[in-house]
């Protein structure tokens, strides 16, 4: 049976913003939280961090994997799953 893992493939990804009011993404795979002030995607290259107010997913089409979102865009950022991972041990070794 083949495991439907991440694929490490390289694969070309788009990030358009438009006036900090409107976030278009490629190579969404999936999306693991939402809400009016943060969305987590999984995408090919690494997990995507949208922060803003007033965020609205305007599309989600996971079959094309393209999202957008749109409101008053904050940050948009990239992490590492194994970074992650290794900063929560240390921020739990130093808490």
């Amino acid at each position: 049976m083949e495991d439907k893992k991440f694929s490490k493939v390289a694969t070309n990804q788009n990030i358009i913003m438009e006036n900090r009011e409107k976030v278009s993404v490629t190579g969404v795979i999936d999306i693991h939280s939402f809400d009016d002030e943060l969305v987590l995607a999984q995408t090919d290259l690494g997990i995507l961090t949208i922060k803003g107010d007033d965020l609205k997913m305007n599309k989600l089409n996971l079959e094309n994997n393209e999202l957008i979102v749109e409101g008053q865009i904050m940050a948009v950022a990239y992490s590492d799953t194994n970074q992650a991972k290794k900063s929560g041990f240390i921020n739990k070794l130093f808490k």
